[in-house]
Order: C-alpha cells, then sequence, then structure tokens
C-alpha cells in the first residue's frame, strides 16, 4: 500500500512539475520564438496566455467530470494530450500551429490541473494532507526553478523547439506511473449530472472577456460586455440548476472555502507575470543571453522548492491564514520593488527582490491550497481542486491580460527594439505597481477568511 501510494504520489509530483517547467522555460524562450515567427509584443503575450486561457476554460468541467465519472480517467487522458501536445508545438511551422498547440496543452493542462490534487488528497489522511500537499506546491516550484536554467540552456544550443520535445519523454513517464497504480474511482453514472449548457456559456464567456482585456484601450469594450454577461449568465444559471457545474454553495456557505479562493486569485494575478516580464527585461535591457538570464530568474523559484513543504507542514499546526497571509504581504513587498527598474538597476537589486518573492510565495501557496481542500467534503475534492486551480489559472491569465494592456497603451503592437525600450520600461514599472495595489487587497482577503472550516 506505502508503495503504491508512493508511486501516485510519483506521478502526480511529476505532472505537477511538467506545466510549470514548460512555462518558465518557455518565457525564456520567447525573444527567440518571436524571431523565430517574426512576432511583435502582443504576439509573444499569446504565446503564454493561449495555455493559461484554454486551461483557465476547461478547469471547472474536467473538475466536474472527474468527480462524476473518475478521476484517474481524467488525469491519464490529460497527461496523453499535453503530451502530444507538446510534440506538436515542437514541430510547428507557423505562428499559428504554435498556438493550437499550446491550446491542446492547456486542455491537457486542465484536466491534470483539476485531478491532481484531489487524488493525493484521496489518497493521503488529513494529517498527512499538509506535507503532501506541501511537496506537490515544491514540485511546481521545482519546475519553475529549473526550467529558466534548462530552458536557456537548451534556447541557447539546440533551440526553443527542443523545450518541447523534451517534455515528450517526461509526459510519458507520467502516464505510466499514473495508469499502473492510480485506482479507478469512477461512481455510477447520473443521468444528467453535468451541466453541458452551463459547461458551455462559461467555456465562451470567459476567452471572450479575456480577449476584449486585450484589445483595450481603443476596441474590446463590447467583447468584455458579453464576456461579463456571459458570466452573469452562468452564476445565475448555476443558482437555479439541480445539478450545476459548480455548487455556488460552497462559496456562499463557506466563508473560509470563498475566501481562499479570493486569495488565490488575486494572488496569481499579481504575481504571475513577473517571469514574463523580467526575462523580456533581462534579454532585451540588459542584453542578457537566455542561458544567463535563466541563471538570473532561478533565484525565486528555488527559495519557493525549499520553502513549500517547510509551509505546508507548518499549516498543519497552525492556521493557514497566517503563513498564507504573511506570504502575501512579502509577495507585494518584491513586487513594490520591482515596480522601481531602470536599466541602471544592479542584477544584485533584481536577485534580493527575486528571493523576497520566493518566500512569499512559498509561505503563501502550500497554508491557502491546506485551507482550501480541508474546507470541504471527500465528494467534493474534484469540483474543489477544479476550483482552486481554476483560480490559480484565472488569475495567471488575467496577469498576462495586465501586462498586454500596458503594452498595448505605452508601445502598441510593435516589436520590442531600442526605440521602444523606454515604454517597455515605463509599462514594466506600472505594471509591477498595479499588482503591487492588488496583493496588498489580497493580504485583507487572507486575513479576512478567519480560522480553518470543518467540512
Amino acid at each position: 500500500m506505502r508503495n503504491e501510494r508512493g508511486v501516485v504520489l510519483f506521478s502526480v509530483l511529476l505532472s505537477s512539475f511538467l506545466t510549470p517547467f514548460m512555462g518558465s522555460a518557455v518565457n525564456i524562450a520567447l525573444p527567440s520564438i518571436g524571431s523565430s515567427f517574426g512576432m511583435d509584443a502582443v504576439d509573444l503575450n499569446w504565446v503564454v496566455t493561449s495555455f493559461l486561457l484554454a486551461s483557465t476554460m476547461f478547469l471547472l468541467p474536467m473538475g466536474k467530470l472527474a468527480d462524476l465519472y473518475g478521476r484517474k480517467r481524467v488525469f491519464l487522458i490529460g497527461i496523453v494530450l499535453f503530451t502530444m501536445a507538446s510534440l506538436c508545438c515542437g514541430l510547428a511551422g507557423s505562428t499559428s500551429v504554435l498556438l493550437g498547440g499550446r491550446v491542446l496543452q492547456g486542455i491537457g493542462g486542465a484536466m491534470i490541473f483539476a485531478t491532481g490534487i484531489a487524488i493525493l488528497t484521496t489518497v493521503y489522511a488529513a494529517e498527512e494532507r499538509g506535507r503532501v500537499l506541501g511537496l506537490s506546491v515544491s514540485a511546481v516550484y521545482l519546475g519553475l526553478t529549473v526550467g529558466p536554467f534548462l530552458g536557456g540552456a537548451l534556447t541557447e544550443h539546440l533551440g526553443w523547439r527542443s523545450i518541447f520535445l523534451a517534455l515528450v519523454p517526461a509526459g510519458v513517464a507520467a502516464g505510466i506511473c499514473a495508469g499502473g497504480c492510480i485506482k479507478d474511482d469512477r461512481r455510477t453514472r447520473e443521468e444528467g449530472a453535468f451541466d453541458l449548457a452551463g459547461a458551455v456559456i462559461y467555456a465562451l464567456a470567459l476567452p471572450v472577456l479575456i480577449y476584449g482585456l486585450s484589445l483595450l484601450p481603443q476596441n474590446g469594450w463590447l467583447l468584455v460586455a458579453l464576456g461579463l454577461t456571459g458570466l452573469i449568465i452562468f452564476i445565475l444559471r448555476e443558482l437555479a440548476a439541480d445539478r450545476p457545474l459548480i455548487d455556488l454553495k460552497l462559496f456562499t456557505g463557506n466563508r473560509v472555502f470563498a475566501l481562499s479562493n479570493l486569495a488565490a486569485l488575486i494572488h496569481y494575478c499579481a504575481s504571475f507575470s513577473q517571469g514574463f516580464l523580467l526575462s523580456l527585461y533581462l534579454q532585451y535591457i540588459k542584453g542578457l543571453s537566455p542561458l544567463v538570464s535563466g541563471l538570473v530568474l532561478i533565484f525565486a523559484p528555488v527559495v519557493m522548492t525549499v520553502m513549500s513543504p517547510v509551509a505546508g507542514r507548518l499549516s498543519d499546526r497552525v492556521e493557514p491564514r497566517l503563513p498564507a497571509s504573511a506570504g502575501m504581504l512579502l509577495t507585494a513587498l518584491g513586487l513594490g520593488l520591482l515596480s522601481r527598474l531602470t536599466s541602471a538597476t544592479p542584477l544584485a537589486y533584481l536577485v534580493i527582490t527575486l528571493l523576497i518573492s520566493g518566500l512569499g510565495f512559498a509561505l503563501f501557496s502550500s497554508p491557502n491550497t491546506n485551507a482550501v481542500m480541508g474546507a470541504v467534503q471527500a465528494r467534493d475534492y474534484g469540483v474543489a481542486s477544479g476550483i482552486l486551480a481554476t483560480m490559480r489559472l484565472t488569475g495567471q491569465t488575467l496577469s498576462m491580460a495586465i501586462a498586454m494592456l500596458f503594452f498595448a497603451l505605452y508601445l502598441g503592437q510593435v516589436r520590442i527594439t531600442p526605440r521602444v525600450f523606454d515604454a517597455f520600461l515605463a509599462s514594466t514599472r506600472v505594471t509591477f505597481l498595479t499588482f503591487t495595489v492588488l496583493c496588498l487587497i489580497g493580504t485583507l482577503a487572507s486575513l479576512a477568511r478567519g480560522s480553518k472550516a470543518s467540512p
């Protein structure tokens, strides 16, 4: 039994590692990708956003399907799809094929995100949950740690395509482990239990909203209005449905669950595009190579990887809101320091801010995840895991949308060249300042959640 649990843990940790590794490695490779396909600043943003948007669209439906028809099945299909899409990206011959592969990666990632935490929560007892979830978060940060370094090395010596191709054998290994040891937990099918109409409304409204935000301020207002209207219709439908895609009572009747998810949404919105912006800053403004840029960016995820298990164990002993709130304050401090970047900023200054941000992220993530999963009953683990992942990816998508908005305001749709370096720096500073304010607001939500709920 212990050996089987260990293999299950390994498969979930490996899958948790792959997607952040890919994301941080691709950030380093963006200038090279842009050079290959002649992309402007907004196009480069879509290389990241297309994955996030597809993941966010499918997370809630996949979490519900996993609870109804088996987490193992959804998890395995997600690994297979993610692996095949990685191969497609590595062989892409045009921007459209690359973005299409990124969308498929996002769908596969949604299936992994919606089930991995739920599988671990089912396999391990409550007294071990913080430790195991801390390991899962640590695997995410390990991916973020080695991603910039290995991504920079692969890009510099083998080309950016090698990043995607390297994911294929790792995906195969994760799939084999999962298929052999994760038990089938499929339920008896309930006719009409899956709200297909609600899933379609949600999946259409969200990308319309995000795409509309990317077109602001000159255009996009109609799309933003349509997207918001669609989300309102989705919420009203879920409130009236007999078998909703998401039980909104999890929010209205569970203060800890609701505010923990809100804190996650704000924290990821405030922090995610940091790697994207700093990768461009180091390579365009500082003139560093992809490999050296990756070495600079490695400091934050190293701290995350080391401290996440510690924070997870801490959240088994004290109220999760305390370390999580302290973490958000540290993240806000790091973002505030980044809002003062100039072309003359020493690398030592940047490293210090990355260490602060990394510690803040580690203190927030594991305890916050423990609070969310500890606030629901076992039958809702899949949906709760999907909701938390949706908050994370929605926050990340909004983070990129905000960065895209300031790019559009300050640069327009032009390639990043020395002629627009001053405008790029101005947009970066304003973006980080905006994120600092958001993170301070999120700290209030984290503190207001109260004591850990008993599901």
